[in-house]
């Protein structure tokens, strides 16, 4: 069946339409018209690409590490699509490979099933650097051995990523990597600016959480937030939640970088969707002081921030139009994901995944392959 739905507004990516009918058959865009025999829906505020989020750890109180399972993916799932995420990847971060074989069985399981918002997996780790680990337990972090190795070459598990310290991946074994269809990031790395080149020059392509957990820029060594920032062909994620960037900072890195290389993601840990205020975290627990999470210690851990707060954040810190701010939420990640031709923007044939925005910029519903998978009460 065809529903044509007629929205106030349409941000299709590119540009901001009025009054522009989109019609929605079989999870696809087919028609920006109305088309025969298709029931038509009126909504009041704008629609715009979902978003997609390739760093999150947890939501609606689960953790992915903690159980990775179809259970927990279903979970994530709707507690981000509240805040307009349409696709995401799960992300692990660094454990033993019995836990990263379990989230990829679980991954695989849930492509198979087209569960709602599912792109793939990430793993945040296990081969860094322990001098910028963060949070990652040390006991787990390692080199790579053919065991991960193993996981990595799986074709049933969709967008593949992986965070790695350069220092600890050679580049040789980055190009297999990327032989393999992965799309390596580097990061949680202490690694000087030739050796984030050298990573590069055998195919890595993005950053994960710029400034954060990486070496930094300095007047005679440019570490790997320079790197970074000089690279004009790889991607940046970055957290602006006000506790992991300062603006200022954000601003200079988003004014360095060419437009569209920079992506918003959450980094989100198991309390987005709920009211808690801890939970387990390899034997410690993760508090939370309004929106900042971090550990006993005071060291963050990961973030509580969701796409929504994520891109008005953006309008904030870095100066830019909402539109913009959109982007770097769903078309800009969906291009380092390379699924650019069918997420991230509204255009036919693509996925019939949107949002519905009310003037406030809060998401009043939400909707992943023409299914709507939330609806603000």
């Amino acid at each position: 069946m065809s529903v044509t739905y007629i929205a106030d507004h349409i941000f299709d990516g590119e540009t901001l339409r009025q009054d522009v009918p989109v019609t929605v058959s079989d999870g696809r865009i087919v028609a920006f018209e109305g088309c025969a025999g298709a029931e038509e829906i009126r909504l009041h505020g704008m629609l715009a690409p979902g978003f997609v989020d390739v760093q999150v750890n947890g939501g609606g109180g689960y953790l992915f590490n903690n159980a990775p399972d179809l259970e927990t993916l279903k979970v994530m799932g709707a507690a981000h699509a509240a805040f307009g995420t349409t696709g995401f990847m799960p992300t692990l971060v660094t454990d033993d490979i019995a836990v990263m074989q379990q989230a990829a069985d679980a991954v695989a399981v849930a492509l198979a099933q087209n569960l709602p918002g599912v792109l793939g997996i990430h793993f945040e780790g296990p081969h860094l650097a322990g001098a910028r680990k963060g949070i990652h337990p040390e006991n787990h972090i390692r080199e790579l051995s053919e065991q991960e190795l193993i996981v990595y070459a799986r074709n049933d598990l969709g967008d593949k990523m992986i965070t790695l310290a350069p220092e600890t991946v050679a580049p040789d074994v980055i190009a297999v990597l990327v032989g393999l269809g992965v799309k390596v990031c580097l990061g949680h790395s202490n690694a000087d600016y030739e050796t984030t080149q050298a990573a590069l020059a055998a195919g890595a392509t993005g950053f994960t959480h710029l400034f954060n957990a990486m070496s930094r820029l300095n007047s005679r060594d440019p570490g790997m937030v320079g790197a970074a920032l000089l690279d004009p062909d790889s991607w940046c994620g970055i957290i602006l939640d006000g506790h992991h960037v300062h603006a200022g900072t954000a601003r200079l890195a988003h004014h360095a970088k060419p437009k569209g290389k920079m992506m918003l993601v959450t980094d989100a840990m198991s309390l987005i969707g709920t009211q808690e205020e801890s939970f387990p975290f390899f034997g410690e627990l993760i508090f939370r002081d309004g929106d900042r999470l971090a550990n006993g210690d005071g060291v963050l851990a990961g973030s509580h921030l969701d796409m929504t707060t994520a891109v008005r954040n953006a309008v904030t810190y870095l100066g830019i139009e909402y539109e913009e701010a959109l982007r770097m939420a769903s078309l800009y990640p969906a291009e380092f994901l390379g699924q650019d031709q069918t997420r991230g923007r509204l255009t036919v044939g693509g996925a019939a995944d949107f949002i519905l925005m009310k003037d406030d910029r809060t998401i009043q519903g939400t909707w992943i392959g023409g299914k709507k998978v939330f609806k603000k009460i």
